[in-house]
C-alpha cells in the first residue's frame, strides 16, 4: 500500500506539475465566462465519508477586493476532519465544499485589487471552499509563492508554518537556549515547530507522537516520546526543571501534565481546531472542560507559579479577528527563512480530488 500510495503521489506530482507549467504559459487566459461550472469536493451531510463526494457547482466570479483562482492543490488539515464531523462551533449549513487552504493560478481579479496579475502562482487561505477546482479569496489572503516552490508544497504551508511561526514567536516569544514540547510532533504543525525551532541557537524540542511515526520524524527533534508512554518523567530526567514552552492540541489529561512541566515565566498554549470543538460525543474540548470544571489550574496557582496559559485560532484570527494584515507580516518572515532554505513543507502524500 505504500509503494501504491507513493506512485500515485508521483503521478498527481506530475499531472499539477504539467497543470500549471501549461496554464501559466498561456497566462492564465481564461475569463470570467468562459466556463460556468466547476468541479468541487460537496460534504453533503456532517458524518462519514459517505458524505463526501465530487460534484459540478456554479463556478465563482471574484467580489470586489478578491482573486479568483485555479487551484491547483488543496490542504488538508485536522480541522477539516472536525468538519467533516459537525464538531466545530456553529458549524456552517450543509452542503458545503470543505478546505481552507490552496495553490494555484491567479485567472481573474477582482476590482481594486492591486498587486498581483493573471497567471501568478499563489498560495492562499480561504473561508471554506478549498476543495474545488476555482476559488476566490480576498486579496489579504494570497500570497505569491517563491519560483523554487511547487503547487503541493505551497498548499502544505500556510495553515501549519503560520500557526506554528505565531505560537512560537508571537505568543511565547522563543529565544535562544530555551525547551519546547510539541505533541503530534509528526503532524504538520508539528513539522513545522521542529524546524522554526532549528532556526534559533540551542533551542531543544521535545516531541510526542504515535509510535510508527518515530522513524519518520526522529531526526527533526531533539528527544520523541511515545504518545502513551510517561513523557512527563522522562523530559523531567532529561531538564529537572521542565520547558519553557508546551504547544498542546490534544487537551484532556495532556494539559494537566503540560502545565506541570511548565518552568516558571513558561508558556502553555492550546491550539488547533480542538479549541473550536463542541460536540460532547467526539469533542477533543469536552476533556478540556472536565479538566477546568475540576480545577487542577486555577488563576490564583498561576500567578503563584509564575506560568502563562493561553489559546490559538488561526482560522479565528484570520475571519473572526480581521487580524490578515498581521497573518501577511508573518507570511513574509516565513517566506524569507524559505527562500534562505531554513524550512521547507512536508508533504506526505498527493491524491486526486476524485480520491478524496
Amino acid at each position: 500500500m505504500a509503494k501504491e500510495g507513493a506512485q500515485r503521489a508521483e503521478e498527481t506530482e506530475q499531472m499539477i506539475d504539467k497543470e500549471g507549467g501549461r496554464e501559466a504559459a498561456e497566462g492564465g487566459a481564461r475569463r470570467a465566462g468562459d466556463a460556468k461550472e466547476m468541479r468541487a469536493v460537496v460534504l453533503s451531510a456532517f458524518g462519514g465519508l459517505n458524505k463526501l463526494r465530487v460534484s459540478k457547482k456554479a463556478m465563482p466570479e471574484p467580489q470586489e477586493g478578491e482573486l479568483k483562482i485555479r487551484v491547483k492543490a488543496c490542504g488538508l488539515n485536522f480541522i477539516d476532519l472536525m468538519v467533516r464531523q459537525g464538531n466545530i462551533d456553529n458549524p456552517p449549513k450543509t452542503p458545503l465544499v470543505p478546505g481552507f487552504e490552496c495553490s494555484g493560478i491567479v485567472e481573474a481579479l477582482g476590482d481594486s485589487v492591486k498587486g498581483f496579475e493573471i497567471g501568478d502562482r499563489v498560495m492562499a487561505f480561504v473561508n471554506y471552499n478549498a476543495w474545488a477546482e476555482v476559488v476566490c479569496t480576498p486579496v489579504e489572503f494570497v500570497y505569491k509563492i517563491p519560483d523554487d516552490m511547487n503547487f503541493s508544497e505551497a498548499a502544505a504551508f500556510p495553515m501549519n508554518f503560520v500557526t506554528a511561526y505565531m505560537m512560537l514567536f508571537e505568543v511565547a516569544n522563543l529565544r535562544e537556549g530555551m525547551s519546547v514540547l510539541v505533541h503530534s510532533a509528526g503532524g504538520g504543525v508539528g513539522q513545522a515547530v521542529a524546524q522554526l525551532c532549528s532556526t534559533i541557537p540551542n533551542v531543544t524540542v521535545f516531541g510526542t507522537a504515535s509510535s510508527f511515526k518515530h522513524e519518520a520524524i526522529k531526526n527533526s527533534v531533539t528527544h520523541l516520546f511515545d504518545r502513551n508512554a510517561d513523557y512527563v518523567q522522562e523530559v523531567k530526567r532529561i531538564s529537572v526543571d521542565g520547558v519553557d514552552i508546551v504547544l498542546d492540541c490534544l487537551c484532556g489529561e495532556n494539559t494537566g501534565k503540560g502545565l506541570s512541566l511548565l518552568k516558571p515565566l513558561g508558556t502553555y498554549i492550546l491550539y488547533g481546531s480542538s479549541n473550536m470543538v463542541t460536540g460532547e460525543t467526539k469533542s477533543f474540548f469536552s476533556f478540556a472542560k472536565s479538566w477546568w470544571q475540576v480545577e487542577k489550574v486555577n488563576p490564583i496557582k498561576l500567578y503563584e507559579e509564575n506560568k502563562v496559559i493561553a489559546g490559538f485560532s488561526l482560522l479565528n484570527l484570520l475571519f473572526k479577528q480581521n487580524r490578515g494584515g498581521l497573518v501577511k507580516g508573518v507570511m513574509d518572515k516565513l517566506l524569507n527563512l524559505y527562500n534562505s532554505k531554513k524550512i521547507k513543507p512536508v508533504v506526505d502524500s498527493l491524491w486526486a480530488l476524485e480520491e478524496v
